[in-house]
């Protein structure tokens, strides 16, 4: 076995320590989810903190680690007599992101129950856990249903496995400790209210901090056995600082002001819920623990709040992280008041944070009022084929828009937006399994079984099932899809009106990928070439920062932005052939530069046809006088065209139909 690196050697990252602490010294805070940079230690300072949990007594041959001094009256290898049992480390037990559900929860065995009415249960991952700390490595991308799961279970206590009437029930408390890098995508924020606490990482940007942990790095690489005996003696001091909290912890008093300023805090920043309220006096209650004092104090509320709010402050994916430390100070300050001030309106109350994504401008914005005539005249009455580059614009506000999706049935990633087989939704059917048993179809499965009885020699009641007798459940559900955007930022679009407005909607459907768990790209086009500013990810939000810098200007290279779309989606689908794309285009239709750019761009369009590649074009096509440029374009990809206004949800509800025909049609 591997020296893990020890805890008391990480240089810096003070907040990622203390989060990890209290959840040692308070499994009830609720795990730690650490996101930040690729590079910045995430992994080590959670595997180091296996080496200072304490160590648990449990019941000799138990499997799911019950406690000799109150054992669980419901695990599965019970009843056990209190008393005795052995002592072993605290585990520490990783979920891979590829995982299945029987891999995490355990799994039944399902011929056996069916044969003979027995419960044979092999445990999961959750159960190795308990009493320990469950590590999931880039929690962002596991799948949402695998999510739930581990929440939920962080949540109760406990794993329920419920399969065809058959149910087993086991302990499962734990330190969940999640790691993420924002830039592959978010968590859904139902799911980031689950994690207790919160913390932002970053490498450090001071030269002297940076030399030490490169020196301390290469110290533990060329004997880390060594190196770990060189820090045990802070190692113990942390352990035993542990233990002594735990045992101090019952007796910390939370009083009435603290638990005021608790409730001030919350509202102040309108958080959902009242998870907030529980988790905040339970991380304060943890915080004087580890100070050694019995008296939770204001200081003790400030810090829970700035580790247990920041993730629940976020209205949409693009909102960023963060807690208003000035804010925060004044509304403990008026909470902890004899007499508080009741003005509503005053510091710290009332704020209503702005709503939308990062790049919605104030009401009364400059340029969001001006006139068609006004945008035409911004932009020289005419497109600017050879025009210079223009400043980036604001986008206008996001708004609801109606579901795109790809016609068909296919099978990619779990997600929301079009038909897929999956493994979870509602059965259509059944099928002989390939591979291992995942969803049992208990009425074809007896159907199958049936017929062989009496040779089987069926004498009780019992029904005599076999392995190939099974039947695994076809079960059809939505799958998330690549939505890649190809976005004009030529001159024709550069009147500041219009291309607010083409942000704007760009946005929205930013939003709409978000909420539907797919991956997004962008690709721009401009000037003589076209470029991919983002290649496909699941970090939409990476995906509205690179929009809000967008500039504008130049010729209008508009089969080099499909012929760049081509080349993306072609290695997509070697990467993820199962994942089904969306393309959307986004463009007044208008093509300029080099020998014939229509012709070109005609071109270039029927290679995404040929491919049967679902399209989708957003007419961008502003003035009275209109050539319906798009709605050419939209036929050589075999898609449809909408326009900026058609795209809002109540106007659109026959796009999807329309995007169907079409395809078929071609």
């Amino acid at each position: 076995m591997s020296t893990p690196y020890p805890f008391t050697a990480i240089v810096g990252m003070d907040d990622l320590r203390l989060a990890l602490l209290l959840n040692a010294v308070s499994p009830a805070v609720g795990g730690v989810l650490v996101r930040g940079e690729k590079g910045t230690a995430k992994s080590t300072a959670v595997r180091a903190l296996s080496a200072l949990i304490p160590e648990v007594a449990v019941v000799s041959g138990c499997r799911f680690s019950c406690d000799p001094v109150s054992p669980d009256p419901a695990c599965p290898d019970g009843p056990h007599e209190a008393g005795g049992g052995v002592a072993r480390p605290a585990r520490m037990v990783e979920l891979p992101v590829g995982a299945s559900e029987d891999r995490l929860v355990g799994a039944l065995d399902i011929e056996r129950a069916l044969a003979e009415g027995v419960k044979a249960f092999e445990p999961g991952l959750l159960a190795d856990a308990h009493r320990g700390i469950l590590y999931v490595d880039e929690v962002n991308l596991l799948h949402d249903h695998l999510v739930d799961l581990l929440l939920d279970a962080a949540a109760m206590g406990a794993s329920y496995v419920e399969r065809e009437g058959v149910s087993v029930r086991h302990a499962a408390r734990f330190l969940l400790v999640g790691t993420m890098n924002p830039e592959e995508g978010e968590l859904r924020p139902q799911l980031l209210d689950r994690f207790g606490l919160t913390v932002e990482v970053a490498a450090s940007r001071e030269p002297d901090q940076r030399v030490e942990v490169v020196r301390r790095r290469l110290a533990y690489d060329d004997d880390p056995a060594g190196f770990a005996d060189r820090w045990s003696d802070e190692e113990s001091a942390v352990r035993a600082r542990i233990a002594a909290a735990r045992a101090l912890l019952s007796r910390v008093r939370l009083g009435d002001a603290a638990l005021r300023q608790i409730a001030a805090t919350c509202a102040s920043f309108e958080v959902d819920g009242m998870r907030a309220d529980i988790v905040m006096a339970r991380t304060a209650t943890a915080l004087a623990a580890w100070a050694g004092r019995t008296e939770v104090l204001a200081e003790d509320v400030r810090q829970a709040a700035l580790l247990a709010l920041p993730h629940r402050r976020r209205r949409n994916p693009f909102d960023a992280p963060g807690l208003d430390e000035d804010k925060l100070d004044e509304t403990l300050e008026e909470s902890g008041d004899d007499d508080p001030d009741p003005d509503p309106d005053g510091p710290g109350g009332g704020g209503q944070p702005p709503q939308g994504g990062p790049d919605v401008p104030p009401q009364g914005d400059a340029g969001q009022g001006d006139t068609p005539a006004q945008a035409e005249s911004a932009e020289g009455g005419a497109p600017q084929a050879g025009g210079g580059e223009q400043q980036a614009v604001r986008a206008a506000e996001p708004f609801r828009t109606k579901m795109l999706s790809v016609p068909g049935l296919g099978e990619g990633a779990a997600g929301r937006r079009s038909r897929a087989r999956t493994e979870q939704g509602r059965t259509t059917g059944a099928r002989r399994p390939r591979g291992a048993l995942t969803k049992l179809h208990l009425a074809a499965t007896v159907q199958a079984a049936a017929p062989h009885q009496r040779a089987r020699g069926r004498s009780g009641r019992g029904l005599v099932v076999r392995r190939d007798d099974l039947r695994q459940a076809n079960r059809e559900g939505r799958e998330g899809n690549l939505v890649l955007f190809v976005v004009d930022a030529s001159g024709s679009m550069a009147a500041r009106q219009r291309m607010s407005a083409v942000k704007g909607a760009v946005l929205s459907l930013l939003l709409d990928a978000y909420q539907r768990r797919d991956k997004v790209g962008l690709i721009t086009f401009r000037g003589k070439d076209a470029e991919v500013a983002l290649p496909p990810t699941s970090s939409v939000d990476a995906a509205a920062a690179r929009l809000q810098t967008l500039p504008t200007g130049g010729r209008t290279p508009l089969a080099a932005g499909l012929l760049k779309a081509h080349d993306v989606l072609r290695v997509e689908r070697m990467r993820d052939p199962s994942r089904r794309p969306l393309l959307v285009v986004v463009t007044d239709g208008r093509a300029t530069g080099g020998v014939d750019p229509v012709a070109l761009a005609s071109r270039a369009a029927r290679l995404h046809s040929a491919e049967g590649t679902a399209a989708i074009v957003v007419d961008c096509e502003w003035g009275p006088v209109r050539l319906g440029l798009a709605g050419t374009l939209a036929g050589d990809l075999g898609g449809t065209a909408v326009t900026l206004d058609e795209l809002h949800a109540d106007s659109i509800a026959g796009l999807v139909k329309d995007v169907q025909t079409a395809r078929r049609a071609a």
